[in-house]
C-alpha cells in the first residue's frame, strides 16, 4: 500500500556557536518590531534572557519579558502570557529556554490568532489560522520543542497534560546555540538528554517511521550515547554540548514526523497528575515500554543496541534487542537518573491512580504510533513494573 509521509520542521534553523547573535536581524526579516519573550524566572536570574535580549535590541526591536512559565506549563501560564502580549501590542513571540517556554509560547502564539482558549486545540491539527510569528531560542539539549509541531500544556482542572499536535505550531525559526547550554547543571543535562534519547528511540520503533526519520533517529541515538555522559560529567565540555545540541535536534526531526509512543503517552500523565519532571519520567519508563514493545520488531531494538555501542556480533536478533534495553538502563544509571517511579521526590505516586493514568495514556495522541497495541491492563502493568 502506498503511504504519504509528510515532513515538518521550521523554515529556518540556525545551529552552532554564536547562532543567537543573528536573532535581531532575523526578527526584522519576519517584520517583528516588538517581541514578547516567553521564558522562566531561572533563565532571567542566570543572565540567559539578558544575553538574548541584547542581540534583539541591537536591531532596534523592542522587548517585553514574560517569565511566568512553570516547569510543566499550564493553561493559566498561556492565558497570562497572552494577556501581556495583547496589553503590550507585541507582534512577534520569542521563546527562550527548553520545552516549557517553547510550549507555552506556542500556546500563546496559537490562541493569539485563532481565538478561544488553548484547550480548544487539544488533539491533531485543530487550528485554522497560522499562529503569530515565533522564534524559538533553545537552551537545553532535550525536548526539541523549538523545532517541532508538538505543544504540551497542563490542564490544571483535569490534571492532564494536553497534547497539541499541529503543523501550525511549528516555530518559524529555531536557534540552537550550544554556548547557551554551557551553564546547565548536571541533573538537568541528564534529564533532558534522556528525553532526547526517548524521542529518538520512540521515533525509530514508531509505526510511522520512514527512511528519513530513521536516519535522524539513529544518528541521534549514536551522538547521545557518545556524548551525554561527558556533558553531565563536565558541563564546560564544548564538544559534548555541541554534539548533544545536534543530537536533540536530530531526535526532534525524527519524532516530529514519525511521532512517539507509550513512553510519552504515559509520562504525560505522570507530569500532569503529579507535576513530575518529564525527562526523568521518560527515562524511567523507556526500558519498560520497550521491553513490552520488543516482540513487535526486535530488529529495530537490535539496531538501537548497535548505535549505542553494544557489541552484537554473533548474537541472535532477540539477544541483540535485549542489549538495547541493557544499554538504556546503564546510560540512565551512569548519569544519575532514578530507576524507579517510587524514588521520585515531591508528589507521592499512588498505585491506585494507575488505572486512571492508564486510561488517559491510551487516549493520548502519542499512543497512536506505538508499535505494539496494549490493553489498559497492560499499560497498568508497565506503570507497575516501573514503580
Amino acid at each position: 500500500m502506498n503511504q504519504v509521509y509528510p515532513y515538518f520542521m521550521p523554515t529556518v534553523n540556525l545551529l552552532g556557536a554564536g547562532a543567537v547573535e543573528q536573532i535581531g536581524e532575523k526578527i526584522k526579516e519576519l517584520d517583528g518590531s516588538k517581541a514578547l519573550i516567553v521564558t522562566d524566572e531561572v533563565l532571567v536570574e542566570i543572565g540567559i534572557v539578558e544575553e538574548v535580549t541584547k542581540h534583539i535590541k541591537a536591531s532596534d526591536v523592542d522587548v517585553v519579558v514574560f517569565d511566568g512559565v512553570q516547569p510543566n506549563p499550564t493553561v493559566g501560564n498561556v492565558e497570562a502570557g497572552l494577556n501581556l502580549l495583547e496589553e503590550e501590542d507585541c507582534d512577534i513571540v520569542v521563546s527562550v529556554g527548553g520545552g516549557s517556554p517553547h510550549d507555552c509560547a506556542k500556546g500563546i502564539a496559537l490562541v493569539a490568532t485563532n481565538g478561544g482558549i488553548i484547550n480548544d486545540y487539544e488533539g491533531v491539527d485543530q487550528s485554522t489560522e497560522p499562529m503569530m510569528p515565533l522564534v524559538a531560542v533553545n537552551t537545553t539539549a532535550g525536548t526539541a520543542s523549538e523545532m517541532t509541531r508538538f505543544c504540551i500544556i497542563t490542564d490544571e482542572e483535569r490534571h492532564v497534560k494536553m497534547a497539541i499536535i499541529d503543523w501550525r505550531v511549528t516555530p518559524n525559526m529555531a536557534i540552537n546555540d550550544p554556548l547557551l547550554m554551557m551553564k546547565k547543571p548536571p541533573a538537568l543535562t541528564a534529564a533532558t538528554g534522556m528525553d532526547a534519547l526517548t524521542h529518538a528511540v520512540e521515533a525509530y520503533v514508531s509505526t510511522a517511521a520512514n527512511p528519513v526519520t530513521d536516519s535522524a533517529a539513529l544518528m541521534a541515538i549514536k551522538l547521545i550515547s557518545e556524548n551525554l555522559r561527558n556533558a553531565v560529567a563536565n558541563g564546560d565540555n564544548f564538544e559534548a554540548r555541541d554534539n548533544m545540541a545536534y543530537a536533540e535536534f536530530l531526535a526532534g526531526m525524527a519524532f516530529n514526523n514519525a511521532s512517539l509512543g507509550y513512553v510519552h503517552a504515559m509520562a504525560h500523565q505522570l507530569g500532569g497528575f503529579y507535576d513530575l519532571p518529564h525527562g526523568v519520567c521518560n527515562a524511567i519508563l523507556l526500558p519498560h515500554v520497550e521491553r513490552f514493545n520488543l516482540i513487535a520488531d526486535p530488529q529495530r531494538l537490535a539496531d538501537i543496541a548497535e548505535e549505542m555501542g553494544e557489541n552484537i556480533d554473533g548474537l541472535s536478533v532477540r539477544k541483540a534487542a535485549d542489549k538495547a534495553l541493557e544499554a538504556i538502563v546503564t546510560l540512565s544509571e551512569d548519569i544519575g537518573i532514578p530507576q524507579r517511579l517510587s524514588e521520585l521526590g515531591g508528589a507521592e505516586i499512588k498505585k491506585k491512580d494507575f488505572e486512571v493514568l492508564a486510561e488517559n495514556a491510551m487516549n493520548d495522541a502519542c499512543s497512536l504510533t506505538n508499535p505494539r497495541k496494549a490493553t489498559k491492563e497492560e499499560v497498568i502493568g508497565i506503570f507497575d513494573a516501573a514503580f
